[in-house]
């Protein structure tokens, strides 16, 4: 029995064991295939998402830099615009004058113009009282009149014909008076750009401190003026460093196929240069002739031009470097050096300049290859007659170009876009547009002169 009870009791057991339930319930878990594609989406969308933002980075960076130029342009718009305004008020006060003068002259030709017709009316009337005198003569002439009264009548005639000659002159005075009016009406409408410069501006570049009784020391020397012999000058300044000369100043040297003529020669630690030009404080007026641009002008221990003859001369001797020596009102200096050369007077000393070099920008290269022009003599390859009439001084110019270091000498900042294209400059600037304050153009041999023992 105890064993029937013992299997009995045992057997449910075994049936939960190996008999599956009926209401099993399904996993809460996704399958792994399902996750992986899941998973892979997500990696895709995160990759989308990431070149979207990248995209959309790069055009903001786009749009800050076009934002930047449209800036930079609209402020250079700007200070254009500024310039206009300050010219068209300089040309309204200006027209405003020339409106004054231009009445006044109208006015005074309208008076001298009543006073020719009155003097033509009293003409007249003295040409009749004359005719009548005439006819009283001849009737006078044949009756018996007494030798007194021929001779009264033969005087009163020849003061009629002093006056007459009187009134003549009187004519051809007024006519000449006129005309010139009418020439001084025509300098009226060319004084627009001299109105707008500074009375003081004007006088510094008009003083003139030569002495016009001192012998010009710009021009050649002759045998007379010296006792050195011709081989006993040098022919540059270099070589006066070389012989052992280390004090800048004037001294007389005399390049192959030349007569003798002072220069200033600048001394440095390493070589000697010879200067050709040099600006420092206005007070020798640059707007010169052809004549004096060829001779040489000014102080060479101030302001001075030496002389394009002269230069050439120098040019002629072998390889030459030219060096530009510039400071601004700010006192920052900077410079510039070329290989060049300088032809003679047949082809209006044309320059050639290369191998730049320097912490200014290349300025000088669209002036080679250029001739030189002054205000009397226009030999711009553009042939534009603004040029030296609206750039001051002598030059090189190439259709105006961006350099003229022989401009008027500006205090500052000039009033004008006009007036400041008249200075001295070197475009594109090393700054702001400011005049020069200091410039100095030197030569020396482009390779090292033979020392001299």
């Amino acid at each position: 029995m105890s064993n029937q009870v013992k299997t009995q009791t045992t057997m449910p057991s075994q049936a939960l064991i190996t008999e599956p339930h009926p209401m099993e319930a399904k996993s809460r878990f996704a399958m792994l295939d399902d996750v992986r594609l899941l998973a892979n989406g997500l990696l895709q969308l995160g990759q989308s998402l990431r070149e979207f933002v990248h995209k959309t980075k790069a055009q903001i960076n786009d749009i800050f830099q076009k934002l930047n130029i449209f800036d930079r342009s609209f402020y250079q718009l700007s200070v254009v615009t500024s310039e206009i305004k300050e010219e068209e008020e300089e040309l309204k006060k200006t027209t405003n004058f020339l409106k004054a003068n231009n009445e006044e002259i109208r006015n005074l030709s309208l008076e001298i113009n009543t006073k020719i017709n009155n003097i033509l009316q009293e003409r007249t009337q003295l040409q009749s009282k004359v005719g009548s005198l005439e006819e009283r003569l001849k009737g006078l002439s044949q009756s018996m009149v007494p030798a007194e009264q021929l001779t009264e009548i033969t005087t009163l005639k020849e003061v009629i014909e002093a006056q007459e000659k009187t009134i003549t002159s009187l004519l051809q005075a007024v006519k000449e008076q006129h005309d010139q009016l009418d020439n001084q009406k025509i300098k009226i409408k060319n004084l627009e750009e001299k109105l707008s410069y500074d009375s003081f501006q004007d006088i510094i570049d008009k003083a003139m401190d030569s002495d016009p009784a001192a012998p010009d020391i710009f021009e050649y020397m002759t045998g007379n003026s010296t006792s050195m012999e011709a081989n006993d000058f040098p022919t540059d300044c270099s070589e006066l460093y070389n012989k052992g000369e280390v004090n800048s100043g004037i001294y007389v040297i005399k390049p192959n196929r030349s007569e003798p003529f002072n220069v200033y020669c600048e001394m440095g630690s390493d070589r000697g240069l010879t200067v050709i030009q040099h600006r420092i404080d206005g007070s020798v007026d640059f707007d010169q002739t052809w004549e004096r641009y060829e001779k040489g002008f000014g102080d060479l221990e101030k302001d001075f031009w030496l002389g394009l003859k002269k230069i050439h001369s120098l040019a002629q001797q072998g390889a030459y470097i030219l060096r530009i020596d510039l400071e601004d009102w700010k006192e920052e200096k900077h410079w510039a050096e070329y290989s060049f050369s300088l032809e003679g007077p047949s082809e209006a000393y044309t320059l050639n300049v290369s191998h730049f070099s320097g912490d200014l920008p290349d300025a000088m290269a669209n002036s080679t290859g250029m001739r030189f022009s002054t205000k009397d003599r226009n030999n711009d390859a553009y042939r534009n007659p603004n040029c030296t009439h609206n750039y001051s001084g002598g030059w090189w110019f190439n259709g105006c170009g961006d350099i003229n270091l022989n401009g008027k000498y500006l205090w500052l900042r000039a009033k004008g876009r006009s007036i400041r294209k008249k200075g001295i400059h070197w475009r594109p600037a090393p700054g702001p547009s400011y005049s020069l304050k200091m410039t100095k153009i030197s030569m020396r041999p482009a390779l090292p002169a033979r020392s001299f023992n």
